[in-house]
This record gives C-alpha cells, structure tokens and sequence, in this order.
C-alpha cells in the first residue's frame, strides 16, 4: 500500500534544498510518495504551514534550517519560531531541524523548546545520514546526528547542573558579551548577574575569578 508523505522544506539556500530533495527523491522507498513543498524565508513558510491547516492537509514532515531571514513582521525571526508555531498548528508533524550552529547552550535550547524528532548538523551531514534521518523520523524517532548525540552525553555524564538563566550567562559570556551589558539581554539585573555569575565560578571550580576561565571550563564540560 503506497504511503503519501506530504513535506516541507525550509531554507533560504535553494541549493541546499535541491540537494535534499533529490536525496529524499532517489532514497525513497517504493511504496512512498513524496509531494515537496519548498519555503526560503519565515514569510512562505508561514504561509505554506497555515494554507496547509486551511485546507486539511497538512504536513507530515517538515525539515526547517534555523538560519532563515525573518518575517517581515518581526514575529518570526529564525527557524526556531517557525519549528514552534508548526508545533502549535501542526501538532502530528515530524520535525527535523538543520543548522550549522553546533554550540552547546544552542543545541540544548533548540531540543528543550522545540523537541524536534530529528536534529541534524550540516557539518555532519551526507546524503546517507539524510536518507537514515528521514526514514528514522518516519517510523522510529528521533534521530540525531553525531554532535547533537555528543553533547546529549556530556550533558547526561556531567554531575553538573545549571539553569536555563545560567546556561544563557555562559552562552553570553563566551559571545564576548560584558558583565555590564548582560543586563539588556536577560531579565536580570545586574546584581542578580554577580550573583550567578559567582554561583557559576564555584560550580565549574574557577580559581582566578576570570571570565575567560569560566567559559573555557564550561566549554570543555560540554555546556558552552
């Protein structure tokens, strides 16, 4: 019995699609049918998504790159907005999330928030590993790729536990981000920074007191 797969496909590189797309075309198993939607910004994939809901028919795979230009709203601002409102108005879709980001404190918020069913880094990327990822998401997810799976197991091995505020201090931090400017990105004041950022030092161990060391160690142990 054939199997229709309805897919969309978002990245504002059309060579990368095209690459996918023959991938999933020349990997697939006979009984599959795949019909292709492609979308290069948040602006068509917002407006393929909700035609789709319109319509009732909706998609059963989406692969969403989370460098996208944003919508021109200004609600959607990277593949990581649309991954969860697809979540929300899509709630039986699989999703695969492909990004060249391949920072710990990225990764982990991108599983956290949006719990993909695949996750996948293009430096990791071959068409096999494609072919494996879409097939595994279809029937036996999730699936994720080598990186992705390195720093699950850091993270599970670690005796270390932060939080997410803590998490986006050292995120910050190793962006080069001063202590006197952490306060416009986090809701915190800056007394509240000190005080985490002590609670980091004695966490990680951190003899000098520097901010280099502290994101280095944090590095090292898989949370940077």
């Amino acid at each position: 019995m054939n199997q229709k797969i309805k897919i969309l496909m978002i990245d504002d590189h059309p060579m990368i699609i095209e690459g996918y797309q023959n991938t999933l075309l020349f990997t697939k198993k006979e009984t599959q049918i795949l019909e292709i939607d492609i979308a290069n910004n948040c602006d068509e994939a917002i407006l393929l998504i909700n035609k789709s809901v319109e319509i009732q028919n909706q998609y059963n795979v989406l692969f969403i790159d989370i460098s996208l230009p944003p919508s021109s709203d200004g609600l959607m601002t990277s593949g990581e907005d649309i991954a969860a409102y697809a979540r929300k108005v899509l709630p039986n879709a699989k999703i695969i999330i492909l990004t060249m980001f391949n920072e710990s404190f990225r990764i982990h918020n991108i599983i956290k928030t949006i719990d993909p069913e695949g996750f996948l880094i293009k430096s990791d990327l071959t068409s096999s590993e494609l072919a494996s990822a879409f097939q595994a998401v279809l029937n036996n997810p999730p699936f994720y790729s080598g990186t992705v799976n390195s720093f699950i197991r850091k993270a599970i091995t670690s005796d270390i536990i932060i939080d997410e505020k803590n998490r986006r201090i050292l995120h910050l931090l190793s962006q080069g981000v001063k202590t006197k400017n952490l306060a416009s990105h986090l809701d915190l004041s800056l007394s509240a920074i000190e005080k985490r950022k002590k609670q980091l030092r004695e966490i990680f161990d951190v003899q000098d007191g520097q901010d280099e060391t502290l994101v280095n160690i944090a590095r090292n142990k898989g949370f940077v």
